[in-house]
């Protein structure tokens, strides 16, 4: 029980938000300092920690509820935090700089918990914890991830035909587009190929992308008539602020790495060595150890908490955090990350 509280310390993020929403001026921005300038700089200086549980440890995590609770929790802070959001909003006092830090810092909920919880929870198997997982990605208005990343990109990955998988040589800047149209095409080809083998049209109900479309406009809808359009606009940045965040840890899980094609139309096995990694503990945590993805790949139903490091994948020179903000200057992450490929002869 008390090794699960450890994963309780993303929930410092929350915190710092809702300071935020209250708070003016430095204090809106917070978050945002806390994750891309705070951590990465501590990372500099804490040795990365490749460790796994043994096999004992290992069981009694996988059955230890209090994890998945932690998830849970999530759901209810997420909501919370949009209410909050909304309601911060309607200040008149407002200046542009505070109204930019609260959307920012609003933004950085929906990608790392809006999608990220959605993302660990959306790959069980359990109806209620999916019904989270769609809950979670409707606050980023991202819910064709549910369908597209566990039956499009796990199949695709490291691959051509897979739009969240960046190329050698390809900027962040000019990723955003490909996997932020590619994802949402290639979630409505799998939805409606789903819903044709059942017999039924496109435009059925049965159509689960269909159906997020519905949902989505209607959440929009009702921010817009209880709130007003500005603040529906405001969540609309947000929620596109989360994309981005969740599309830019895509960029680096995944860059420039690629799987044999062993026929016309078959690639090799998913491996350990077709995603990066990064064992620094803090990053690791802050995204319930999203940065043990090669493990995650290898095998997806493997819950987060017993998420394996291995010797042959490929590792990151630091977190996720400061990785993001390294790709935001593609000819430094270009000069650090080739490095690490031909370190690694990948």
């Amino acid at each position: 029980m008390i090794k699960s509280f450890k994963y309780l310390t993303p929930f410092v993020l929350y915190v710092l938000t809702l300071s935020a929403f209250n708070g003016n001026g430095l204090i809106c921005w917070l978050p945002l300092l806390y994750t891309f300038f705070l951590i990465p700089f501590v990372e500099l200086f804490i040795k990365s920690d490749p460790s796994n549980l043994d096999e004992v440890e290992e069981a009694l995590a996988k059955k230890n509820v209090s994890y998945d609770f932690i998830l849970y929790a999530a759901v209810i802070m997420q909501y919370y935090s949009l209410w909050v959001f909304f309601n911060c909003l309607k200040q008149d006092s407002l200046t542009t700089i505070d109204i930019a830090g609260r959307v920012m810092s609003m933004g950085l909920l929906c990608g790392t918990f809006g999608i990220n919880v959605a993302h660990e929870l959306g790959h069980r198997v359990n109806k209620l914890e999916q019904t989270f997982a769609k809950l979670l990605l409707l606050t980023s208005l991202y819910m064709h991830f549910f369908i597209e990343h566990n039956k499009g990109h796990h199949k695709h990955v490291a691959t051509p035909h897979d739009p969240s998988t960046a190329k050698y040589n390809q900027s962040v800047y000019a990723f955003w587009p490909q996997t932020l149209i590619g994802t949402y095409l290639s979630a409505w080809k799998i939805a409606n190929e789903e819903v044709q083998k059942k017999g039924k049209p496109w435009w059925s109900l049965q159509n689960e992308m269909l159906l997020f479309q519905i949902i989505q406009i209607s959440f929009v809808l009702v921010i817009l008539n209880f709130f007003g359009v500005k603040i529906a606009i405001l969540f609309m940045v947000a929620a596109l602020i989360g994309g981005l965040l969740l599309e830019s840890v895509n960029y680096i899980e995944h860059y420039g790495l690629s799987r044999t094609q062993t026929s016309e139309q078959q690639f090799e096995r998913v491996q350990p060595h077709h995603s990066w990694n990064s064992n620094h503990i803090i990053g690791r945590l802050m995204l319930f150890e999203l940065s043990r993805h090669s493990d995650h790949h290898y095998l997806a139903s493997r819950k987060y908490q017993i998420l394996r490091s291995f010797d042959n994948a490929p590792q990151m020179p630091t977190g996720y955090p400061g990785m993001i903000l390294l790709s935001l200057f593609p000819p430094l992450w270009f000069k650090i990350m080739h490095q690490q490929i031909k370190k690694y002869k990948l």
